[in-house]
């Protein structure tokens, strides 16, 4: 690996650790960010929440007090597009505080490969979640829990979807 390439990952951890104390200054909550090559060009992603929904204003004001700090500490190693938005009502659930946030909720977990019978997508309440599994309550009388490595994804679901 050449000194001018950044190690895997690395990006969106840095621009976490950069973005986190301005997103609180501006009283919203810092979900996630992520650093992915888009066809030609690479795409920064920063995704921000508050109570009650996020609106075009909070990701304004979130894109001018991050973009002069990104100028400053320059954290990614070539050419980016920098998005901020919300993470949306069936957001993504990746780290472990998302699980956390979302103990006793509905969400949908797609699999890698499907179930014996074809099943590729389970919806149901989060019941437990850690580093390794989460156990999904599918109805009342089943529960199930899969291996995170098994899974392609885990989104929250909104309740009119459950």
């Amino acid at each position: 690996m050449g000194s001018s390439e950044k190690p895997k990952g690395g990006v969106a951890p840095r621009v976490l650790a950069l973005a986190q104390p301005l997103a609180q200054e501006l009283g919203l909550k810092l979900w996630d960010v992520q650093y992915q090559k888009e066809g030609a060009e690479w795409v920064l992603r920063i995704y921000i929440d508050k109570e009650g929904g996020v609106g075009i204003d909070d990701c304004v004001d979130m894109t001018h007090a991050i973009d002069p700090v990104l100028d400053q500490e320059d954290p990614v190693p070539q050419e980016y597009v920098l998005e901020v938005s919300s993470p949306g009502l069936n957001r993504k659930l990746h780290r472990p505080s998302h699980f956390q946030a979302y103990l006793g909720e509905p969400v949908r977990a797609r699999l890698i490969r499907p179930l014996e019978d074809g099943t590729r997508e389970l919806e149901g309440l989060l019941l437990e979640a850690d580093s390794d599994q989460l156990e999904l309550q599918l109805d009342e009388d089943t529960s199930v829990t899969l291996e995170k490595k098994e899974l392609a994804w885990v989104c929250a679901l909104d309740d009119e979807d459950f």
